[in-house]
Order: C-alpha cells, then sequence, then structure tokens
C-alpha cells in the first residue's frame, strides 16, 4: 500500500474515540513522537517546527477539501478553511524552503530512478520541504480523484478511496455509520420517541 505523507499530516487531527476530536500536534512531545513514528530520523520538536507543521497541516486540508468538493469538507476545520489561494501559497512556500535538485540514476543492470538531492542541513526545514512537495505530488496526481472526507459521525479524517463501495476511512467508521443510521431509522419509525 503507498504511503502518503501528506495524509498522514492531514490525520494528525482524528477521532478521539470519545466523541471529540484529538490533535496529534497539540504538544512539541506529540508532534516529536509523530515526526518519529514516520521516519528513521531521531529529529526532536520545538515549538516553531511545531507550528510551521500546523501552518502545513492546515494549508493541506484546506486544499484536500477543495480537492473533495463538492462532497463536503471533513467537520474538524470545514467552518474554518483557509483560502485556495492562501492555501496554495503556503504550501508552494514550505516547499520552496529546501532547493532540491533532481539526479538521475542509471544502473547498468537496472531501471532509471530519480532522487532528489539538497545541501539543506537543518532536519527541520527538511522535514517540511519534503512534507509539501508531498502534497504537491498527492494534489496534482491521478490519487487526488481517490479522495474523501469520511462521512462517518464524528470522524474528521480524509482517505483515498480504494475500491468502488469504500465510504468510510476504516472499518470502525463503518460500524458507527451503520449504527447511527440504524438509530435514525429506529427513531423515525416510532415517531421520533426514544425507545
Amino acid at each position: 500500500m503507498e504511503r502518503w505523507p501528506a495524509l498522514e499530516l492531514a490525520s494528525t487531527i482524528r477521532h478521539d474515540g470519545d466523541g471529540g476530536v484529538a490533535d496529534d500536534l497539540a504538544t512539541v512531545e506529540g508532534a516529536t513522537r509523530w515526526i518519529q513514528e514516520r521516519s528513521a530520523a531521531d529529529l526532536v520538536a520545538d515549538e516553531p517546527l511545531r507550528l510551521d507543521l500546523i501552518e502545513l497541516r492546515q494549508a493541506v486540508r484546506a486544499l484536500f477539501a477543495r480537492a473533495v468538493s463538492p462532497a463536503p469538507a471533513s467537520p474538524a476545520d470545514a467552518h474554518r478553511l483557509m483560502p485556495a489561494a492562501e492555501a496554495t501559497a503556503r504550501l508552494n512556500a514550505a516547499a520552496a524552503r529546501e532547493p532540491v535538485a533532481p539526479q538521475l540514476d542509471w544502473p547498468d543492470e537496472g531501471v532509471p530512478a530519480v532522487r532528489l538531492l539538497s545541501d539543506e542541513t537543518a532536519p527541520s526545514i527538511r522535514l517540511l520541504g519534503a512534507l509539501a512537495r508531498d502534497a504537491i505530488n498527492f494534489l496534482s496526481g491521478p490519487q487526488r480523484t481517490q479522495l474523501r472526507s469520511c462521512t462517518a459521525p464524528r470522524c474528521v479524517r480524509y482517505f483515498i478511496k480504494s475500491h468502488g463501495r469504500q465510504e468510510w476511512c476504516k472499518p470502525s467508521c463503518g460500524n458507527r455509520a451503520r449504527a447511527a443510521r440504524h438509530y435514525r431509522r429506529q427513531r423515525g419509525e416510532d415517531g421520533g420517541a426514544p425507545s
């Protein structure tokens, strides 16, 4: 299964299991944990990096909301999305902070491959640049058409639709949506009175 770091960044806002929303980047410790779980680097976040990650996440989520339109955006931020032009500018600025040059590798026996080289020494700039480039590649690629906002009650995630009938990001969201639909049907059948 293909990994999309930009989708993982957007998913740092998630349902907390108790009817609320959790933010994995709410603290420096949480940001450090998220970074280290997704990379081999031992990068330790500080407050400026945490704030940069949140700003990048806001831009990514705003552009994800635009990508899923006319379907509804995630309810976590649908009421406070930044304008698409501002989100695009923030994303592009984050990508531009780390200048990279593509390099072609063509082994004698094998397939040519491209890798990006950078002279940037600051791990935080490299992280932000990589996340921004991934978001740009994601949003300009074919997978954008499969991006969805989970419609399960209380879920705030975006996900890649992997098959034709998929409506939710994970099975537990499907169970919650079916239970809510059943509850609404039961209330509708008996005139709205609680059972």
